[in-house]
């Protein structure tokens, strides 16, 4: 099996580039949608048949996710279930609840459910390293998406895009916006490695740059608790004028604690994954920019991947790019499509 090894990140990220898929997926371009409305959904493309089991049954493809309570992973699910049904492959999808011993669980379930190759979404990389290297020497290929694995791995494939590249690109975003001055309060998820790797990226490019970091407090992933580490966070600071939030559910809790402490006109956000909210914060001007992936992308590359390694594929690429946009108030109305249930 290949090793997956970290990558950068191909696709270039500008505020006025349109949102697409990688490889053999990418669609043609988006025509703009009128405001408050969603544009049209690209579909995929290119999607090989599914061979067969050896009783002449679908083959199953098994997906163990991070969440289902946010949209980012249920449309990254969906997107999965597209291609498989495009391909003629059963596919089943287990919660990982955000709990590595969970997503461990969800692994060996979907081994004795006779699954033909195995995606998964990881919480935590080294807690999934031993029941990984199981499915593979039971001959299920693995294939990781969004979050990377680690060198010691044996997956098969990484789908994603590089988290610490993208944290950078947002930094220099913001080193624009604020003239190369000013200090950032950070809303992370200091459980998640996918985030601290965004944290990271973001961190070095902004101090880099001539800005400073302040207060970095932890919203755990979760949306009430990223609003209250929020609200500490500008009660504690009143002068403080950016924040940096590393995931959707810390953006979310940075706007709902902007928005309880009457703070729109003071602070400037940027942060990661659209929602209505956040698409409402770059209408209104405080939130300024966000990085969004393309979370139906991840869903389809990652479910090709996993069907053509399942009927034997040797040569899939051990690192498949997914383009990342960086989505202003200039070109929001090309990414609402994203802002699906």
């Amino acid at each position: 099996m290949n090793t997956a090894k970290r990558f950068g990140l191909i696709a270039a990220v500008t505020a006025v580039a349109m949102l697409g898929l990688a490889g053999c997926d990418a669609p043609s371009a988006v025509a703009p949608a009128a405001p408050g409305a969603k544009s049209e959904r690209p579909a995929p493309t290119n999607v090989a048949k599914a061979c067969t089991a050896s009783d002449g049954s679908k083959i199953l493809i098994g997906f163990v996710d991070i969440s289902e309570q946010i949209s980012f992973f249920t449309q990254m699910n969906t997107g999965a279930e597209e291609v498989a049904k495009l391909a003629g492959a059963d596919i089943q999808i287990v919660s990982g609840a955000n709990d590595p011993a969970t997503q461990v669980t969800g692994v060996e379930t979907l081994m004795a459910r006779k699954a033909k190759a195995i995606i998964i979404d990881p919480v935590n990389p080294d807690a999934l390293v031993p029941v990984i290297a199981k499915a593979v020497a039971a001959g299920v290929p693995v294939v990781s998406v969004d979050g990377s694995m680690g060198p010691d791995s044996a997956i098969s494939t990484q789908v994603g895009t590089s988290n610490g590249e993208g944290g950078a690109d947002l930094g220099e975003a913001l080193l624009e916006i604020a003239g190369n001055k000013g200090k950032i309060g950070v809303v992370g998820a200091l459980s998640s490695s996918i985030q601290l790797e965004r944290q990271k990226g973001f961190i070095d490019a902004v101090t880099a740059g001539g800005m400073t970091i302040g207060t970095i407090v932890d919203g755990h992933n979760a949306i009430d608790q990223a609003t209250n580490a929020a609200e500490n966070l500008l009660t504690s600071d009143p002068d403080l004028k950016y924040i940096y939030a590393t995931g959707g559910p810390a953006l979310e809790g940075v706007i709902a604690a902007i928005k309880s402490q009457n703070a729109k006109d003071r602070v400037q956000v940027v942060g990661w994954d659209l929602s209505d909210a956040s698409a409402e914060g770059l209408r209104e001007g405080y939130v300024k920019a966000i990085i969004q992936q393309d979370s139906f992308g991840f869903g389809h590359e990652s479910a090709k991947a996993a069907i053509e390694l399942a009927c034997g594929a040797t040569d899939i690429p051990e690192v498949i790019s997914v383009p990342i946009n960086i989505v202003t108030v200039k070109n929001l109305d090309q990414a609402t499509y994203f802002l699906e249930k």
